[in-house]
């Protein structure tokens, strides 16, 4: 597979980088699919890979000891999936499970907490958006909490959009509404 050598992505965390630091540090990025229902990471598996979301969505659920889960953020444009690994983290706490088919650039997770680690600004836009996921879930487990199920859906359908910029959203009902078992 070719590397992502240009700064054609949709990512918003790569465009806010600057050209050197993109060039420097993100320039082997590799191209993935992303397949609905396709599982990115499970709880306890290491933590290989950042995908920085170029289209599509990922819901990031905790798994209950009744193996029920329950979405806690969802990431697509704006961020990036494994940012854990940049904090120092070596496994995955949540499940990552693609919601809507769509793709992204992937980098090994220890070369990107090298750029953390090494460039002011790669840190500063990626503190940045795991501040905001931090927000995010805090949000969405209060949403989870205290709202009907028409208000969680009205919630969930409306960051649904942002993330993909399109008002057609290629899912069923199945997955959104109450907590669900693995299957």
């Amino acid at each position: 597979m070719a590397s992502a050598t240009s700064r054609s992505t949709q990512n918003r965390l790569l465009a806010a980088l600057p050209p050197a630091e993109f060039k420097r540090y993100f320039s082997e990025l590799r191209p993935v699919s992303l397949i609905q229902r396709q599982v990115l990471y499970e709880p306890g598996a290491p933590l290989t890979h950042v995908y920085f979301i170029n289209e599509g969505v990922v819901s990031i659920l905790t798994k209950m000891a009744d193996a029920t889960t329950i979405e806690v953020g969802m990431i697509g444009i704006e961020g990036a999936v494994g940012t854990a690994a940049l904090l120092g983290g070596k496994t995955s706490s949540q499940q990552a499970l693609v919601q809507v088919s769509g793709s992204a650039l992937r980098m090994n997770a220890a070369e990107c907490k090298a750029a953390f680690d090494q460039s002011p600004a790669v840190r500063a836009v990626m503190m940045r958006f795991i501040e905001a996921l931090f927000d995010l879930s805090a949000q969405t487990a209060a949403c989870n909490r205290l709202h009907t199920i028409e208000q969680r859906c009205a919630r969930w359908l409306l960051m649904a959009r942002d993330r993909l910029q399109d008002d057609i959203m290629p899912m069923t009902h199945e997955f959104y509404g109450r907590p669900r078992q693995n299957r």
